[in-house]
């Protein structure tokens, strides 16, 4: 009897549709964000302070993805920017089938980013490429400095760590010099940023760094 590897499969079939949305992003000139981390880390709060300053210069778009709830795309719409929500309804990350089917939404003509803020979860999202031109991993100070380590995967794949919750560093027991350590010994050219979302310290340079991928995309 013929062995059949599943997972295999699905990755293969994901692999294709996600270099098919990367052509057409490249096509349309959108840079594409995947934004990944743990439940908890503050994605969304630091989607909501980076969009603030971005929105007035680009056209930007976002798809929310969660197991139940729009409560997310909810925060991003007040904003006046466009969300659309994908409830998985219990699978841990998003699929590039789920992102071509919400594209719909948006007006790719007229757009020049795309963020696409994952399912918490360090795990499976790691494997399954959306067609984006990077991902970006979040990790509070609250989560412990070992998480990258933890979870070598994620961060093998990732373009950026952001760590955030800095304003709980006295509050909390977490090495920043450590968690860069382990994150650096997986990935070397791991681009890093240290956010507030409460002070807001750090996300004029995480802005300033996404706003150049954006212009760099344009000119590509």
């Amino acid at each position: 009897m013929e062995k059949i590897n599943i997972e295999e499969k699905i990755l293969s079939k994901n692999i294709k549709k996600a270099d098919a949305l990367r052509e057409l992003f490249k096509e349309k000139g959108v840079f594409v964000l995947n934004l990944v981390s743990s439940p908890g880390s503050g994605k969304t709060s630091i989607l909501e302070s980076t969009l603030t300053g971005l929105k007035d210069k680009y056209n930007i778009g976002v798809i929310e993805g969660d197991l139940q709830t729009d409560n997310d795309a909810k925060r991003i719409r007040k904003l006046g920017i466009k969300a659309h929500q994908i409830n998985t309804g219990g699978a841990c990350h998003l699929e590039a089938s789920g992102i071509e089917k919400s594209l719909e939404q948006f007006d790719l003509d007229n757009m020049d980013l795309l963020i696409i803020e994952n399912v918490g979860n360090l795990v499976c999202p790691s494997s399954f490429d959306l067609g984006e031109d990077c991902k970006v991993v979040v990790i509070s100070t609250t989560e412990g400095d070992d998480k990258p380590a933890k979870y070598p995967s994620m961060i093998r794949v990732s373009s950026a760590l952001i760590i955030n919750k800095t304003d709980l560093l006295e509050h909390v027991d977490f090495n920043t010099e450590e968690c860069i350590k382990y994150a650096k010994g997986i990935q070397p050219d791991l681009k890093i940023f240290q956010t507030s979302c409460k002070t807001g310290e750090g996300i004029k340079h995480w802005s300033s760094w996404l706003a150049e991928a954006i212009e760099s995309k344009r000119k590509s």
